[in-house]
């Protein structure tokens, strides 16, 4: 019997050792595998000043630009000005060269003289033959001549009146035609229409330029002191778009300077759409559904006289459409769902833990922040997210 105790007691020490293990086994997996409590994410409504605006790209133009051509045929002789000058009104750019405008001048003079000279041997021949028809008239009188003579002096007379007439119309037209060759030997002297800088020269010194059909561009002038922004407006955002809108932008090398200006007009159609290459591409991309994105013009001016705005740069353009001071808001994340009223659904995370949905109505929205109007109340947390709670045993999260 002594030998019997010490193995029973063995036994009872590997159940109760096995036991053990069981339930330590048992509080493991549940520990590590039961679900987490979930953890959110929220952020309190807070007062704060929202705005909300429309972002576009834009590109700067001169708000006075002129295309400088000239009207007349020949050789650019003389260049006077360089790409950057400034120039005035009136001044001299360039001169075209002016032999045949001034042979042309010279050529309608001498017709006009030669009109003049015909005119007055006309007028010489009138009186001849008014002398004539007078005396044919006295000789009647006393039947010293025939009436058949009369009237060959009365024709002549007559012949020669209308004659003068002619010569005067066509002295009319020769003087109108000096004073087109007057103008086409001034169109050889091409001056400034504008004060401005030359932004581009396209004719060179020696080059004949062709005015047969359309006006040949010599250089490009424009007034530096005042920019128009060009901006180009999505159709998504183009109905929200109005006319005295506040406007800001910046350019790629001044990234942190500010320019400002009020929107002074939006264009009804897209650039394309007046364009004839692509007229009939727009026409049909209308009845059968668009293929490329559709953008919107919107204009606005900016004085520049230190003149640090160029022509082609790139404008990163804000349109203010609203804002709103010292209002209750909270981050757009927390929005869930619209319902039927035009409210927004929210969840609330209250002191106990628990969240609750709460239904809000909602004002100026900028995508990152929304003003709450009615449903909720300042310091509220409101759910944005959620993520697992981290396990107590240390266990690390999962990325």
């Amino acid at each position: 019997m002594s030998a019997f105790y010490p193995l029973q007691g063995f036994k009872k020490s590997r159940f109760a050792a096995l036991a053990v293990f069981v339930v330590a086994a048992y509080l493991v997996v549940r520990f590590l595998f039961s679900p987490a409590a979930p953890h959110y994410l929220t952020e309190k409504a807070a007062r704060v000043d929202l705005e909300t605006s429309v972002l576009a790209t834009g590109a700067l133009q001169a708000t006075r630009q002129v295309d400088v051509g000239t009207r007349v045929t020949g050789q650019l002789k003389s260049l006077r000005v360089a790409l950057g000058d400034h120039v005035r009104a009136g001044d001299l750019l360039a001169i075209i060269d002016p032999v045949l405008p001034e042979n042309d001048l010279r050529s309608q003079q001498a017709n006009l003289a030669r009109l003049e000279a015909d005119r007055r041997a006309a007028i010489a021949r009138q009186k001849k033959s008014k002398l004539e028809f007078d005396r044919q008239k006295g000789m009647i009188r006393g039947d010293a001549t025939s009436r058949r003579d009369l009237q060959a002096a009365e024709a002549q007379l007559t012949a020669d009146e209308e004659s003068i007439a002619s010569l005067d119309a066509q002295i009319t037209q020769a003087c109108i035609q000096i004073e087109t060759a007057a103008a086409n030997l001034g169109y050889t002297k091409i001056t400034a229409p504008i004060d401005g800088d030359i932004v581009a020269i396209l004719t060179r010194e020696g080059q004949t330029v062709v005015a047969s059909q359309i006006v040949p561009v010599i250089l490009k002038l424009a007034d530096l002191d005042a920019m128009t922004v060009k901006t180009q407006i999505s159709e998504g955002d183009v109905t929200r778009v109005r006319v005295g809108q506040t406007v800001s932008f910046s350019i790629l090398s001044e990234p942190d300077k500010g320019f400002s200006g009020v929107l002074r007009a939006v264009e009804p159609a897209p650039q394309s759409y007046s364009e004839p290459a692509t007229a009939a591409a727009a026409s049909s991309s209308t009845t059968s559904g668009p293929s490329n994105a559709v953008f919107y013009n919107a204009l606005f001016d900016v004085a520049n006289p230190d003149r640090l705005l160029r022509i082609g740069m790139t404008a990163q353009v804000s349109i203010r459409l609203g804002d709103a001071r010292n209002v209750l808001a909270i981050p757009a994340g927390a929005l869930r769902e619209k319902i039927a009223d035009g409210r927004f659904l929210v969840r609330v995370l209250g002191r106990s833990g628990a969240t609750a949905t709460r239904r809000i109505r909602t004002g100026v929205n900028n995508h990152i922040q929304v003003e709450v109007l009615e449903g909720l109340s300042e310091g509220e947390e409101v759910v944005v997210g959620e993520r697992l709670a981290s396990a107590p045993s240390g266990a690390k999260d999962e990325p």
